[in-house]
């Protein structure tokens, strides 16, 4: 007999085929099981070697044993005659069919089931109450739109197929000090996906908030609002780099792709542009869409490129020490590649970053310069460079009269770069500063759809329902993302917001508190306390060296330290905050030195307005203390002009829903001064019915409402304001005070 016949015989042929199909459906069972439950990758290649090792032994035995009615024998112990191969074969016949069937059953649902998803929606919206990167504030728009809109948002729906993660890759090298290496080579991959138009990438910010946490891809995915999610490692090893990616389906733990690339450091780019690539060509492989346009990273020196991902990693960190350290190791990349645009987009952040406005001592107009001198730089060496033109847009923010400019160069740069959140954090600012909140909102949206942890957009987002009094929406909004940051500073700040914007001062001056302990330098847990303690009467505090300058004017002045309070306030008007200054001059009943501040620098009106434009958060600020300054010095022309203004200001802005405490102080200084006593009294009234306290003589802090003393409603107003700081003042543990 042949060797053939016999193994055919022996049902060799068939145990192995039995064991090939059976070996591949398990597999495809350990990858999906084990991976859901979080194995790490060594135990699944473990399983498949033994696999593997498993066939020749399956073989061996099929050869060398038989099953008999007694049980398995040697086959040399069988006698022929009473042999039954035949029948085992005919069962393992069968197996192999039904194993078959499963098999083609398990590869027509993986390749062919559907995936449901629908694009995310935005609708208009409201405020921002902004904190990172500008002074806290407040706007609005439409409150049922805006409800709606924010309601939907926080409905679970299913992802966008076409959405990603990219996780942090996992630093595997031996020195722990390179996971800055592996941290910039994650966010350049996101960064290049970003940039596909047909592709929903999930932010930075959310995205690497799971980094080191072996959490479950599923929950990783709901939270991030992705079908998709992409994670890896990275080993370096002198000027070798080993990069491992893999592609993983959400919704059933599938792994649609994996790939390693072990490259010179010289050739990090290739590499970065390979796993994009790849991963786009995967998922136009499984997804239905057109073909996405192919990525490609700004290529420079591997040495300055460590510099330069180093630098971004102690940007993020927004710390004055780190700050200056990013700024000395951008210098180094720039010095050994003069050339690489990106970094001197960021060194020209970096500057502004390291202003006293925010996070360093930095003087304002030299920050200034050296950002526009770096913007300038990167835009002449890559015009299409996204991060230039952010760097170039928050420049032009902060310029008096360049507001257009600011938007349009912070357009641009979402157009160029989408992925770049705090571009599209700083052009929802814009929106805001320019009367636009509904757009401003609508963006805003879509910056937490994207990123949903993004600190700076969270508070601006719910720091505007704050301020359009739906607070409870804010709650729901600040409770969905407290899992995710614990014992957080601004998880804190945004609590004492809720309270302290609805009255509750005594309950939500602790927590801010709280949150400026954790946080000493930050700029709105430094206004926020000062907020509570100027409502609370507790002047000496606010008017401390620690206070926010913006209180420090005004607990000053209260305090009948004017000088002082002068002083701090034209330091910080000479930078173009004049807003406080205009204020100090109304409450010390100064207008001519108002007018005259004015007029030296702006002698036409429509010069004023359009270095202070109509809107920002909380109305048209500094547009009625002019009209006040005016009426009080008999130019009733100017005063005229003035009012009209504000009018057409402020019928825009309510139209887009604004509505708070502030926007009501502003409409009430208005129809004082418009002699429209019912209107004055109600917008009066309306303030301190959602928790505004001035003076204990009203009209020490709002000197439009002199006629109105010895009116019983205005006084009747009054009282209810004393009424409520004293309830809030006893809960403190402190004395009433008496008008």
């Amino acid at each position: 007999m042949s060797i053939i016949a016999e193994l055919k015989r022996r049902n060799v042929f068939k145990v192995g085929a039995a064991y090939v199909v059976m070996a591949w459906l398990l597999a495809q069972g350990v990858d999906v099981f084990l991976d859901g439950f979080g194995a790490p990758e060594w135990v699944i290649k473990t399983i498949l070697l033994l696999l593997i090792i498993g066939f020749p032994i399956a073989v061996f035995f099929a050869w060398a044993f038989e099953l008999t009615p007694e049980g398995i024998k040697k086959e040399k112990d069988v006698d022929r005659s009473q042999s039954i191969t035949h029948e085992t074969g005919r069962k393992l016949d069968y197996m192999i069919i039904g194993v078959l069937l499963l098999a083609l059953g398990w590869f027509a649902w993986d390749k062919f089931k559907p995936e449901m998803g629908s694009e995310a929606g935005t609708g208009p919206t409201t405020p921002s109450f902004q904190t990172g990167e500008a002074e806290s504030g407040i706007q609005t728009a439409g409150n049922e739109a805006q409800s709606a809109a924010v309601t939907a948002e926080a409905k679970p729906s299913e992802p966008n197929s076409k959405s990603i993660a990219v996780l942090p890759f996992v630093n595997m090298s031996e020195d722990a000090n390179n996971e800055y290496f592996s941290d910039g080579i994650s966010e350049e991959i996101l960064n290049a996906l970003a940039k596909v138009q047909e592709l929903q990438v999930a932010g930075r910010t959310s995205s690497f908030s799971f980094k080191g946490e072996n959490q479950d891809l599923r929950k990783i995915g709901e939270a991030l609002g992705v079908a998709h999610i992409l994670e890896g490692s990275v080993r370096k090893a002198g000027n070798k780099v080993r990069i491992t990616a893999q592609l993983i389906r959400v919704d059933n733990g599938f792994h649609l792709w994996s790939e390693s690339y072990d490259r010179e450091l010289d050739d990090v780019f290739a590499i970065q542009d390979e796993i994009a690539n790849a991963i786009l060509e995967q998922l136009k492989a499984h997804l239905v869409g057109e073909t996405p346009q192919l990525v490609e990273t700004t290529r420079t020196n591997s040495e300055a490129f460590d510099l330069y991902l180093l630098a971004k990693q102690r940007m993020y960190e927004r710390s004055e020490l780190a700050l200056e350290s990013a700024a000395e190791l951008l210098d180094r990349a720039i010095a050994i590649d003069p050339d690489y645009a990106p970094a001197y987009a960021q060194r020209g952040i970096v500057s502004a970053l390291l202003s006293e406005k925010q996070y360093g001592k930095l003087p304002n107009p030299q920050a200034q310069s050296q950002l526009k001198l770096y913007a300038d730089q990167a835009l002449r060496l890559d015009p299409d460079l996204g991060e230039g033109w952010a760097a170039l847009g928050l420049y032009y923010q902060d310029v008096l009269g360049a507001l257009q400019q600011s938007i349009e160069a912070l357009e641009k740069a979402q157009q160029l770069n989408p992925g770049l959140i705090d571009a599209a954090n700083w052009l929802a600012l814009g929106y805001s500063i320019a009367g636009q909140p509904s757009k401003a909102m609508a963006l805003q949206i879509e910056i937490n759809r994207r990123d949903p942890l993004y600190k700076p957009n969270l508070g601006n987002l719910a720091g505007n329902l704050i301020m359009t009094a739906q607070f409870d929406e804010a709650q729901a909004l600040v409770d969905k993302a407290r899992p995710f940051m614990p014992k957080d500073a601004d998880i804190l700040l945004m609590d004492a917001w809720l309270l302290i914007w609805q009255g509750k001062i005594a309950e939500g001056l602790p927590l801010a508190e709280a949150a400026l302990a954790l946080q000493p330098q930050d700029r709105a847990s430094r206004v926020e306390v000062g907020s509570g303690y100027l409502d609370t009467y507790q002047y000496e505090k606010a008017a401390g060296e620690n206070s926010y300058w913006s209180t420090r004017i005004k607990a000053l002045t209260r305090l009948g330290r004017l000088e002082e309070a002068s002083r701090v306030a034209q330091d910080w008007a000479a930078q173009g905050d004049i807003w406080n200054y205009l204020d100090m001059l109304v409450e010390s009943n100064q207008p001519e030195v108002l007018v005259s501040y004015i007029e030296e620098r702006w002698p036409k009106l429509d010069d004023f307005a359009l270095a202070f434009p109509p809107g920002g958060y909380v109305g048209y600020r500094e547009m009625p203390s002019l009209a006040w300054a005016y009426q009080r010095t008999g130019n009733q022309q100017k005063f005229e002009d003035a009012m009209s203004r504000i009018r057409s200001a402020h019928d825009s802005l309510a139209q887009q829903g604004l509505n708070n405490k502030i926007f009501h102080t502003l409409e009430a200084n208005y129809y004082a001064m418009a002699e429209n006593r019912e209107k004055a009294l109600e917008f009066l009234a309306l303030a301190v019915d959602r928790g505004a306290i001035y003076t204990l003589r009203i009209t020490d802090e709002l000197p439009y409402f002199n006629e109105y003393e010895t009116d019983p409603d205005f006084q009747a107003i009054q009282s209810r304001m004393i009424e409520h700081l004293n309830r809030e003042r006893a809960a403190l543990g402190l004395e009433p005070v008496k008008a």
